[in-house]
């Protein structure tokens, strides 16, 4: 019994850890998308010109990204932008932003 009460002890903090770590990633996301919304709107939706990014699908988003960050797509403010992201952030700001 002792051993059982101790393994639920164990397993409840690991629960409670692992939901506070979410709970920060998904902030961290958020921030940095939020460099996004001067050119692509409040959370990915934009009111001009520049494509919205909210709703994309994520391999499409990360597709994008690369083509900037290799010069296949070219454009003066996005090579800047996207060449400072890691892939991983990449990953998570796309997931973000099909969600929206």
């Amino acid at each position: 019994m002792r051993i059982r009460n101790q393994f639920l002890f164990s397993l409840a903090g690991c629960l409670m850890t692992m939901s506070a770590v979410s709970v920060a990633q998904e902030r961290n996301v958020a921030l940095l998308a939020s460099s996004c919304a001067a050119c692509h709107g409040t959370n990915g939706h934009s009111v001009g010109g520049i494509p919205s990014l909210a709703g994309s699908s994520e391999s499409h988003i990360i597709e994008q990204m690369r083509q900037f960050t290799e010069g296949d797509r070219v454009s003066t403010v996005m090579l800047h932008h996207a060449s400072g992201y890691t892939q991983e952030e990449i990953e998570l700001m796309a997931a973000y932003f099909a969600k929206q």
